[in-house]
Order: C-alpha cells, then structure tokens, then sequence
C-alpha cells in the first residue's frame, strides 16, 4: 500500500478546518495516511479545534506566531514519515477526492512528482483575470527555466518523494516555497505527471490570503533556487 504524509497548514481556519480534517478521512482506505497540521500562530478557535478533535490528525505542530504558509510546511516536513508528502490547505478550495485520482496513478506508475492544475480540471471557479496572468507568467517562467512543461506550478496539490526534497535546504517562508520544492524535485531527473483538479476558489471576503504582490516573491524564488541548485 502507499504511504502518504498530508501537511495541513493552518492560519484562522475555524469555519472549515473541521469540514477538510474529516473530508481527509476518505483516504485511510486507499494508502497509509499520517496527517500532519501546522497551527500557524492562528488567532482563532483553529486550535480549540484540532485540540478538540485529535482523532482526525496523527500530529498536531503549533507555532507561537503567524511566520507564513512556507514556515508551516518546513516544520510539518519535519515530521513527515511516510514515502511522499503532499500539501492540503484547510480551506475547502481544493477537494480531497481529487487526491484518490493522484493515488489511482501513482499506484501503476510509481511517480517522482504529481502536480494538480486548476487548467486541465473539469470543473473551477472563475479566477481574478490579474491571478491569471500572474499564474501563467511565473508557470511560463518556471518552465523556461526548467525545461518543463507544466500548466499550473501554483496548484495547491502536489505530491512527490519526501527523499527528493531536503528540508534543510528550505529557505522560504512564504508563497514562494513550492517553487523551492519543485526545482528541487525536477532537478533530479524525477518521473513527472499532471492532473486536472477541481477548485472552488474562496473571495478575499471569505478569506483568501494570496494578493497580486506574492508573484514577485515566487519570481524571486523561482530564479534564486535554480541558481542555488548548482552550487549545494
């Protein structure tokens, strides 16, 4: 059977982080799970919560201040036992039943990397026309850079080898991490694959916290660990 290790990363999450915690649930039939939530110096009930429910989670992390989604899923890394590791934000934006899809793959072909993309899924949210761009901007970059071809390097899910990442050579705190993550993957001749997921994209009402200005950060990120790459 395949091991999983999920990091939830958790900020003010107490209106859906008990929806996802059990929407998880579904996967303990399909792979060993280890579920992994990084409290991150959340200010509301999210802690009551998990404290309330320690049966839906293995590991419960809680930082003493808010340091960014980035921070999160270094220390949730940190704990992570299991062959591959995938990230799985507490809000509902992203469907847990799409990970079925990328287990159902991974069985027949072992892969390094399996990225989600919000472009290629059935069905999503129609997304702010200047996110769009930004997404597609630093995709195209991402490829040039890496002589891939991917559609969406800012999909929340995407599962690889824990072995391919080293988590002390994770340096970024914030949104730019996941292009940390994949340059390092990618960079090892890994087995690549792509799938369509759903989403559901919450509004800055409901509390979405990426804004227009995180893209230079995952510029810097991008370029910065492709030229670190080479030299640790």
């Amino acid at each position: 059977m395949q091991s999983l290790s999920i990091i939830v990363p958790v900020f003010n999450e107490e209106k859906t982080l008990l929806d996802i915690l059990k929407k998880l649930e579904i996967l303990k039939k399909k792979c060993k799970l280890e579920i992994i939530v990084v409290n991150d110096g959340s200010k509301d009930n999210s802690k009551k919560i998990l404290e309330n429910n320690q049966n839906l989670y293995n590991k419960a992390v809680h930082l003493k201040r808010n340091s960014g989604k980035g921070k999160a899923v270094i220390e949730g890394f940190k704990h992570c036992a299991h062959e591959y590791i995938l990230i799985q934000d507490a809000d509902l934006e992203y469907d847990p039943n799409d990970i079925l899809i990328f287990l159902k793959e991974n069985k027949k072909y072992n892969y390094d990397l399996i990225m989600g993309s919000r472009f290629i899924g059935a069905r999503r949210s129609v997304l702010h026309f200047w996110h769009m761009i930004g997404n597609k901007f630093i995709t195209f970059l991402f490829n040039l850079l890496n002589n891939t071809t991917f559609t969406d390097i800012y999909c929340c899910y995407c599962m690889f080898k824990r072995d391919l990442v080293d988590v002390k050579k994770l340096r970024c705190n914030n949104w730019g991490q996941q292009a940390e993550i994949l340059t390092y993957v990618i960079n090892k001749n890994s087995k690549i694959f792509e799938i369509g997921v759903n989403y559901h994209g919450r509004t800055y009402q409901e509390g979405k916290k990426i804004r227009y200005y995180d893209v230079f950060s995952v510029i810097y990120w991008i370029i910065s660990t492709k030229i670190k790459k080479y030299f640790l």
